[in-house]
């Protein structure tokens, strides 16, 4: 998983509510093998229109989406994360977010900031001016060219977790020197075990 610390980049200001999960990568996309090329799904309903605010040539290569109130409800596939980092957007600022959504972002390295809706409609004018934003994870905080500074929480594991690049996977890895003198341990204390484990 790609490391999280600070990224500055031109946002693109959706703004919608209530988007959810079928939204963000219909189903008719769910039957890749590979999370590579799901961004070519993401928003596809909305995408459909020509004149579609993710396929505008202003906000290409845009690596922050604003968007609104309960972003990514409805069901829980992982494949919504997927399909964002895909499109290249690293972080999500919404007022809120779905619960099972945020956790399979945060599994992902898929970044959601939180803030209030008047600091989010104020970064949406910034980001219309195709103005970059800035968000800082390490002092947890977003800014603008325009000296606005908005502070948002994070769970303190999640926050390290994301800025050390580590996933499920990643976390167990660090703690092999303790599974390996555990499982020396267990070979002496229970040579039993060890020698179930060999055979099988």
């Amino acid at each position: 998983m790609q490391p999280f610390t600070r990224l500055t980049s031109r946002a693109i200001p959706f703004g919608a509510p209530n988007v959810d999960t079928d939204v963000i990568i219909p189903s008719r996309y769910l039957k890749a093998l590979t999370r590579a090329g799901l961004g070519k799904g993401a928003f596809a309903p909305l995408r459909e229109a020509p004149d579609n605010i993710f396929d505008r040539p202003e906000f290409a290569g845009a690596r922050i989406l604003i968007a609104g109130d309960n972003f990514g409800c409805g069901s829980s596939r992982e494949h919504a994360p997927w399909a964002i980092l895909d499109m290249g957007i690293r972080c999500v600022i919404a007022p809120s977010f779905a619960d099972i959504f945020a956790g399979n972002s945060f599994r992902n390295g898929l970044l959601l900031v939180a803030l209030p809706q008047a600091e989010v409609d104020r970064l949406m004018a910034v980001a219309r001016e195709g103005l970059p934003i800035t968000v800082d994870l390490e002092a947890q905080t977003v800014t603008t060219p325009y000296q606005d500074r908005f502070t948002f929480p994070i769970d303190p594991f999640r926050k390290a977790c994301l800025l050390q690049g580590l996933d499920q996977i990643g976390i167990t890895e660090t703690l092999l020197p303790q599974i390996d003198a555990f499982e020396a341990r267990m070979a002496g204390e229970r040579p039993w075990i060890a020698g179930a484990a060999a055979r099988s």
